[in-house]
């Protein structure tokens, strides 16, 4: 467990670390990049339930196209807007959960 057994996954890691180090090369930071599509600004979700969040978003489609033109791979809208949610640029808390407020405010 923990080891890469496909090929095609090993080889899309080392793809994907010269996109950024190409990306870097033209002067940004892959989070300075991604933080682009959102103007530096996190975008507030008011779901109400879990069954409202969506797998993927026109953004995420929009951010997935544009990294797999600058090289990276397995990047897809799916994993993509799951990479926005875990680095913050979207808050997709439920309105109910206890953390929303401090994640707004922060």
């Amino acid at each position: 467990t923990g080891i890469v057994r496909n090929r095609r996954k090993i080889e899309g890691a080392v793809k994907n670390a010269r996109a950024c180090l190409s990306l870097r090369e033209s002067g940004k930071f892959l989070s300075d990049f991604l933080w682009d599509f959102v103007d530096g600004a996190p975008l507030v979700n008011s779901w109400k339930s879990w069954e409202e969040v969506p797998a993927s978003t026109a953004l995420s489609e929009k951010v997935s196209k544009t990294m797999k033109d600058r090289g990276f791979v397995f990047f897809g809208p799916v994993i993509c807007y799951s990479h926005m949610q875990a680095m913050g640029m979207i808050n997709d808390h439920l309105v109910s959960c206890f953390r929303r407020r401090e994640c707004i405010e922060k």
